[in-house]
């Protein structure tokens, strides 16, 4: 969109760059890698005696950073989002959810933006898994700008993290720096004299991109952007939510069971939930992200086609 800010970066190396910077104003901030870093990662050239790669050691990494935390650091582990949430999920729940321990995992490749790399490498189950544990709180910040601030924030928190990154994907982010925090949900769009008809929620960047589109498209339909998706979280948006509309359609790239749709229709029994989610095929066939996401049924004419349908009144439930 004409002035909005140039963005050149993508999540991941959002997140290296930013964190490097805090680094050098935080002697605590400590940084990890399961093998993922490549070569001349900002953070080991500028900080090598507080970077430490682990190689594909995901549950000592873990641990190990449990027990940095315990000595007072600030430990940022990175790893590929299927191989945090799911290989070292055990050390997660203990050390995160149940004792609480200050890590913040960085899980790049969320949902299926790993492409080529295959099913073993794609991550569709894991907010699920980290949704199901206690006290962590979970981000899917969307664009360079978000991924900043929602660093900086977990950085002065002294609670665990799960954010989950993509790929390579570059965006220009709906968050501002003005908007505060990332906690903050952000509303575009939709007609301002009472509920809307629909209200879209993005959860994720590719999420986001589809919903910005929908809106530009159809100023009767409003889309609230998400950033945090843990159950506290999610619980505070419920006053705005419903202000806003009394029918959602939740796009995420994420499968639909344990999804951030699945729980709002927990919190709000009485109104409308609908997900434009991944489905229920396992993504066997490489490709591209998009090419991945169109073979699931993700995408801008799939979230088309289910808002007529939505908005025809027919009940296609999540």
């Amino acid at each position: 969109m004409e002035g909005e800010p140039v963005m050149t970066k993508s999540g991941r190396d959002s997140y290296r760059d930013e964190l490097t910077k805090l680094a050098a104003h935080n002697a605590q901030i400590v940084c990890i890698e399961a093998d993922l870093g490549g070569k001349n990662h900002p953070f080991e050239e500028q900080h090598p005696h507080r970077f430490f790669n682990l190689g594909i050691a995901e549950l000592a990494g873990i641990d190990i950073a449990a027990g940095l935390a315990e000595a007072g650091y600030v430990p940022f582990f990175s790893t590929f989002a299927s191989f945090a949430a799911l290989r070292a999920s055990e050390s997660i729940k203990l050390t995160m959810g149940y004792m609480e321990k200050n890590v913040k995992v960085i899980a790049a490749y969320g949902g299926v933006s790993g492409g080529w790399f295959g099913t073993t490498h794609h991550a569709l189950e894991d907010i699920a898994v980290i949704q199901s544990f206690q006290n962590i709180r979970i981000a899917c910040p969307h664009g360079e700008a978000e991924t900043r601030r929602v660093i900086q924030e977990a950085a002065v928190s002294e609670e665990p993290y799960y954010i989950r990154l993509s790929r390579n994907d570059a965006f220009n982010s709906l968050y501002r720096e003005e908007d505060g925090s990332c906690r903050d949900m952000i509303v575009e769009g939709g007609e301002r004299t009472g509920p809307s008809r629909l209200c879209v929620i993005s959860v994720g960047e590719q999420a986001t991109e589809l919903c910005k589109r929908i809106v530009q498209e159809d100023d009767s339909i409003v889309h609230a952007h998400l950033c945090y998706v843990d159950i506290g979280s999610l619980k505070s948006y419920i006053g705005q939510l419903t202000a806003l509309s009394e029918r959602f359609l939740v796009v995420e790239e994420h499968r639909a069971t344990g999804s951030t749709a699945s729980y709002l229709a927990l919190l709000l029994p009485r109104h409308e939930i609908y997900s434009h989610h991944c489905g229920e095929q396992w993504p066997i066939y490489g490709g591209t992200h998009t090419e991945v996401l169109s073979y699931l049924g993700f995408g801008y004419e799939p979230l088309q086609q289910q808002i007529q349908h939505i908005l025809g009144g027919a009940a296609d439930g999540f």
